[in-house]
């Protein structure tokens, strides 16, 4: 058996590091757009909230490969927005919003640690496991926490620890560095840097690792 490299603790430990990084941002900032994306710091937000929420519901199937996507309505508030299934309450404001993130969080670390290794879910980088949805959790957890954080000037880097996890699960071809946040940052088209342009197009490779 492969030890687990990414597991629902990881997940969590990635939400509560968003959470922390975001919750003194006072509200007026939350409209300003979140680093390069077209989305404002809160359209990212609900993103975030949107991925981790159906990434946890590919594993509440009986037989998870044998539905491409579960068939949820799809909206957006604008069209230049994100088109997701779940949205925060305007009126609740970003602490709600950030509530809404947490308990999808919530969701996705106990579905992946209660699903059996061995069992696959559909992905549009291909099929992966419970390890894999959760390494992508965690990613997308650290890279749209940066996104608001460079719209909102707070500063903030991604955990090393759970950068380098993600790296290592979710990225086989990024050199490791020692700098792991940066790196994480690099892979997945955030920054560029000296000898390392910025990637202008990536993917991850959730496939599972082979058995040790």
């Amino acid at each position: 058996m492969t030890d687990v490299l990414v597991s629902g603790k990881h997940v969590r430990e990635a939400v509560a590091h968003c959470t922390q990084t975001l919750s003194a941002v006072p509200d007026p900032r939350w409209s300003a757009p979140a680093g390069d994306l077209e989305w404002t710091c809160w359209e990212t937000l609900e993103h975030l909230a949107d991925d981790l929420l159906t990434y946890a519901l590919r594993f509440g199937l009986a037989e998870p490969m044998g539905v491409p996507r579960v068939p949820l309505r799809l909206s957006g508030d604008r069209a230049e927005g994100p088109v997701n299934v779940i949205f925060g309450d305007r009126a609740a404001g970003p602490a709600g919003l950030l509530t809404v993130v947490e308990a999808c969080g919530g969701l996705l670390a106990a579905v992946v640690d209660s699903t059996p290794p061995t069992v696959l879910a559909p992905h549009v980088f291909g099929a992966s496991d419970p390890e894999g949805f959760a390494a992508m959790g965690v990613v997308e957890t650290l890279v749209h926490t940066y996104d608001i954080a460079q719209g909102v000037q707070t500063g903030a880097k991604p955990p090393e620890d759970l950068s380098r996890r993600a790296l290592v699960r979710l990225f086989p071809d990024v050199p490791l560095t020692e700098d792991a946040s940066s790196t994480l940052l690099w892979a997945t088209g955030r920054i560029g840097g000296p000898g390392r342009p910025r990637r202008e197009n990536w993917r991850w490779y959730g496939a599972p690792r082979p058995a040790r």
